[in-house]
């Protein structure tokens, strides 16, 4: 579902208008598709959408994405790769010597600023468009819904960002300012509500699997009242979206937990009940290393592979060899060893090699346990670059993970959270879906409950930096109190313009 063209199309004509029109360029104007002349057809308006929805699950160049950056940040993992250079800007968000200039903030900025540039674009011309206003109407909604997932991820990363309310004149970009994170935050939400008004319910998944529906903006405004602690706010979001029966029947979006955990990662196992904001990647997108970013298959499940591996008996897993990326710390796995999540998520190398199994080459940093989650199999490969080509998706909300933010909103809004409480029936619908007993409703227990989950999934670092337990937690890392909760804001946008650093870079 994601398209590159009409994307890149917007950024050269915007690149175009900065550098200016010189006198002696004689350009026929029927030869190029501008912003004045394209939106003007029901087909230009969805393959405008789609370029949103590009950026949306977009993924850098340099094999890594929005989830790799926020795991490595994290306590459990580790950038490995292939040594303390490879793939720099996971390795350096992992030991806290980003810099202004050197990092993985380039990405998570120009992704966000992007996808808002792209949306409000479409945002301008689309009543101009002759289409159904039913149609028109749900499009708008995907496009308010997206620029408010990208105005938190940018607020979330950065705290102090420019909000752009619409397009701006390419003589004005040097002037934008930052604005304060509770007029971002309030902008958010706007978009969000205003966007969950128009949502379908539902969509069908052979032809609209992906795309954003009334439950997707719904956990993703109660995610983002969650982050602000508006606790019975964000407790009432996600209650719609997590059903009257948490574990037991389905909401009235139709989400339920999926009822074995390892099928969550299975590369066929698309658009489950599970799945309420779901990143599509596909295996028949033809990626190359041309532009490794602009494939639509899944890099992590390329970089997470054990290098030089191979399956010595058929009782080993087919594991696609890989580049060692994103693995778990001996702690985490001493965390996790003994929890029924534990082989679906972890993938104990030394394990399978120490009973002459499968083999492989350890990697930089190794420690024989790799995120088992989006290792690549050869039975998915397909015939061309495989490396880059793996369909599997990713989640960027799903159903426990909203289950576990209602428990956290209810515990903090002074909730009931005893025996047979909502919260109580939240928290441990994950854990027995799973074969776990219950437990009772803390802040630990949830917290605890979220790492086991979620691990390597891009939630960790987070949910420390919102806890306020990120300095202690990391310190070992690196990470310094009152700058590391922020990235830097890239060097490039901040020259010749009115944009301040964050503190400490």
């Amino acid at each position: 579902m994601k398209y590159k063209f009409l994307g890149a199309a917007a950024m050269a004509c915007m690149i175009l208008l900065l550098n200016g029109c010189k006198k002696e360029l004689n350009v026929n104007p029927q030869e190029r598709i501008t912003l004045d002349n394209y939106y003007k057809t029901e087909a230009d308006a969805f393959a405008a959408l789609v370029a949103v929805y590009d950026r949306f699950a977009y993924q850098a160049g340099g094999l890594y994405d929005k989830a790799a950056i926020m795991d490595v940040a994290g306590d459990d993992q580790l950038a490995g790769g292939g040594g303390p250079t490879d793939i720099n800007d996971l390795q350096v968000t992992e030991r806290y010597t980003l810099s202004a200039t050197t990092g993985p903030q380039g990405y998570l900025w120009n992704r966000g600023y992007a996808g808002i540039y792209r949306a409000n674009i479409l945002l301008s011309k689309i009543d101009g468009i002759a289409m159904d206003a039913a149609k028109k109407a749900r499009f708008v909604a995907e496009l308010k819904a997206m620029r408010g997932a990208f105005y938190f991820d940018l607020v979330t990363f950065f705290k102090n960002i420019p909000l752009i309310e619409g397009t701006v004149d390419p003589a004005d970009l040097y002037n934008v300012e930052q604005t304060t994170p509770d007029k971002i935050y309030a902008y958010v939400e706007k978009d969000l509500n205003d966007a969950i008004a128009a949502l379908p319910a539902t969509v069908p998944v052979a032809t609209e699997g992906g795309r954003l529906t009334k439950g997707g903006a719904q956990a993703l405004l109660g995610k983002v009242l969650l982050y602000q602690k508006k606790w019975q706010a964000a407790a009432d979001q996600f209650a719609v979206v997590n059903g009257t029966a948490p574990g037991v029947a389905a909401s009235v979006y139709g989400y339920k937990l999926v009822p074995n955990f390892a099928d969550l990662w299975k590369t066929s196992n698309k658009f489950s009940s599970e799945a309420v904001i779901e990143f599509v990647h596909s295996s028949l997108s033809n990626g190359g290393w041309g532009d490794a970013g602009a494939s639509e298959g899944n890099l992590l499940c390329i970089i997470t592979g054990p290098r030089g591996y191979s399956q010595l008996n058929t009782a080993a897993p087919d594991y696609f060899s890989g580049y060692s990326f994103l693995v778990f710390t001996q702690a985490f796995y001493n965390f996790i060893k003994n929890d029924p999540r534990s082989i679906p998520t972890v993938a104990n190398l030394d394990s399978l090699k120490a009973a002459g199994l499968a083999n492989y080459t350890p990697g930089y940093n190794n420690t024989g346990l790799f995120l088992n989650k989006f290792i690549a199999r050869v039975s998915n490969k397909v015939a061309t670059t495989p490396e880059l080509n793996f369909g599997q998706d990713e989640y960027e909300i799903r159903l426990a993970d909203t289950y576990l933010m209602e428990a956290e909103a209810l515990l903090n809004a002074g909730a009931a959270v005893g025996a047979g409480s909502r919260a109580y029936q939240l928290l441990n619908a994950v854990r027995a879906r799973v074969g776990l007993a219950p437990v009772a409703v803390t802040q630990t227990n949830i917290e605890t409950e979220r790492r086991l989950e979620l691990a390597g999934e891009g939630q960790r670092w987070p949910d420390l930096v919102r806890w306020g337990k990120a300095a202690t937690v990391l310190a070992s890392k690196g990470f310094v109190a009152g700058k590391n909760e922020l990235f830097p804001i890239p060097q490039n946008e901040l020259n010749n313009t009115k944009l301040k650093q964050n503190p400490g870079y």
